[in-house]
């Protein structure tokens, strides 16, 4: 061989040799510097976080002449007395800081709203007796229609809407209860059913006040 061959031969076998040794030599350990700075950081991170918790102070609301003391406003609310109701209730909690005021419907007596709900059922059904009254009342048994139909019938666009806004004056009149109770602690301080009358503002704060006093005073026997 000359020396041509001996370098084309020696120096595959020198790179395989050279891979085998660093395939089978050991792997040099890791800085430890990095290591240790990740404890330090994980060691320090929770000092950073513990903070002091924030200090709490009572609030007005808690603390308020009003707390603890609930005020119901019982309105009829097809009577569109909501605005009154919401103009007492932001007067309280402004004057009794700390109060409960509520507001809810006060419903009319059982007989009236039995008659609201038989009130479109009676507009319909005359709607329909102007409609198709030639063909109802023989099925009825009458031989021909009264003369009261003839007169309806003459004008029935005027009949029916006459018809109508009776009807829905009528079931608007029937689901009214025109109330406007007022109640503090569960005690009637105002009712407009008896006095026919909405409230002051000013007397509706004395009311309120006068009751909260004595319920304090009954409280503390």
């Amino acid at each position: 061989m000359d020396r041509t061959q001996l370098l084309l031969v020696g120096l595959p076998l020198f790179l395989f040799c050279s891979d085998i040794i660093q395939l089978f030599s050991p792997q040099p350990p890791k800085p430890a510097d990095h290591h240790h700075h990740h404890h330090h950081h994980s060691d320090s991170q929770p000092l950073i976080r513990q903070q002091p918790p924030p200090l709490e102070f009572p609030t007005q609301k808690d603390s308020g002449i009003g707390h603890g003391n609930t005020v119901s406003i019982d309105f009829c609310s097809s009577c569109s007395y909501r605005g009154t109701a919401v103009t007492m209730k932001n007067m309280l909690e402004s004057q009794f800081p700390g109060m409960h005021v509520v507001l809810a419907n006060y419903p009319p007596p059982l007989p009236k709203r039995l008659l609201s709900k038989v009130v479109p059922v009676v507009q319909f059904g005359a709607i329909g007796i102007i409609v198709a009254g030639e063909h109802i009342f023989p099925r009825l048994g009458f031989a021909a229609p009264p003369q009261w139909y003839y007169s309806m019938r003459a004008n029935r666009f005027g009949s029916m809407a006459s018809i109508w806004l009776l009807g829905n004056f009528l079931q608007s009149f029937l689901q009214s209860s025109g109330a406007f109770e007022v109640y503090c602690n569960g005690e009637l301080v105002f009712s407009k059913i008896k006095e026919s009358r909405f409230p002051g503002e000013i007397e509706l704060k004395d009311l309120v006040s006068r009751r909260i006093a004595n319920w304090r005073v009954m409280g503390g026997l």
